[in-house]
């Protein structure tokens, strides 16, 4: 298509060496998409909590001050020790932003699989989508029906595909019910509707009755608070009631991952007939996805031998899960689009919004019920 600008508005993320972190936007040149490539007129696209950790990373964000370069607005933010050890691989290095979004086809290579998307709503994933326009291979975006609210296909891809993953992950490892942390998210309620249709016991773990209420008001069944007093005879009564023997952390740091292996094994133990020193046969899994918590992962090995605790990605999912697999899921996503898969935004900001300093400590709070969308 024609009549495209010359540049394109990106948000930038950058570390400098003098122990500083600079988020800008810049008017860079608008890209031309090579045969298998497509041009997509950003529309809508979501700021999640994998997003935060590229875009402010490591630094102290209540050292935070906002200023200007050519107009646009700039955050500056000093970054201590410790972060500029975890973020050295990235030193001088401006980074785009954005996993995720949804927008229209303006533009494409001149292979069949790009000009088929042509004018086609789509969802897109693959970094770099906090911009006017993305340019990017044909297969990493995702056909929506004619009409699709942008604000509905925004979210398409991290939160829906990683839900169903861990449902998928379950299954394929041979477990039959799901513990899951910070249960009152975008994701966490997406997972409850989905375990709900296809009958899968889940233990919902909140820190608030707030949260509590949330999950009671689209039909979950187990919700623990864990800031209750009793919570840990509670997730063990749930867990004994479910059977899980997975779990899926996105809280990360503290003990809560120990304490879920703790009340597995809990429940396991009530299964067994016979003594054993080194504790039930019955092996617990639980994946951290997620670093709410940024301190230390704390276990009090109370959980006998037989468990794992190990880290959880999307990506690697995905890819070891072959084409067959993805397209499935692909379609269970856009086939419940507006019901199972659909995501709450409490703010809609623009590009330069997200730059405004108010706005931007609002966002990286991070508050349950609280969902930004950029609208570029």
């Amino acid at each position: 298509m024609t009549d495209l600008p010359d540049t394109n508005l990106t948000m930038l993320t950058l570390v400098k060496p003098e122990g500083e972190l600079e988020v800008s936007l810049e008017l860079r040149p608008m890209p031309t998409p090579k045969s298998h490539e497509v041009l997509v007129k950003i529309l809508a696209t979501p700021i999640n909590p994998s997003d935060l950790g590229l875009l402010f990373g490591g630094a102290d964000m209540a050292t935070a001050r906002a200023s200007t370069r050519d107009g646009l607005p700039v955050i500056t933010a000093d970054i201590p020790p410790a972060g500029m050890r975890a973020m050295g691989g990235r030193i001088g290095e401006a980074l785009a932003i954005g996993n995720e979004g949804c927008g229209t086809v303006v533009a494409a290579g001149d292979s069949p699989e790009a000009q088929a998307l042509l004018g086609k709503t789509v969802a897109l994933i693959g970094g770099e989508i906090y911009a006017e326009y993305r340019c990017l291979p044909a297969q990493m975006c995702m056909v929506l029906p004619d009409g699709t609210d942008p604000k509905d296909g925004a979210s398409c891809f991290v939160n829906p595909l990683t839900s169903l993953a861990f449902t998928e992950t379950m299954k394929n490892e041979g477990h039959s019910a799901i513990v899951h942390t910070a249960a009152a998210s975008n994701l966490g309620q997406m997972l409850v509707k989905i375990c709900a249709k296809d009958g899968i016991p889940l233990v919902n773990i909140v820190r608030s009755d707030a949260q509590v209420d949330i999950l009671k008001g689209i039909g979950a069944t187990h919700i623990v608070n864990s800031s209750a007093d009793d919570f840990i005879d509670r997730l063990t009564a749930a867990i004994v009631a479910t059977g899980a023997t997975i779990g899926f952390d996105a809280i990360g740091g503290g003990k809560l991952a120990g304490q879920i292996l703790s009340a597995m094994e809990v429940a396991a133990v009530k299964r067994m007939t016979t003594y054993s020193r080194y504790g039930s046969d019955t092996f617990k899994q639980v994946y951290i996805y997620g670093a709410l918590d940024l301190g230390p992962t704390i276990l009090n090995r109370s959980f006998g031998l037989t468990w794992s605790l190990s880290g959880f990605l999307l990506t690697p999912f995905l890819q070891k899960a072959g084409m067959e697999t993805n397209l499935r899921l692909r379609k269970r996503v856009v086939d419940e689009l507006t019901t199972t898969f659909k995501s709450h935004y409490s703010h809609e900001i623009s590009l330069t919004d997200a730059l405004s300093l108010d706005v931007a400590h609002a966002y990286n709070a991070k508050r349950t019920g609280e969902k930004y969308l950029i609208r570029p």
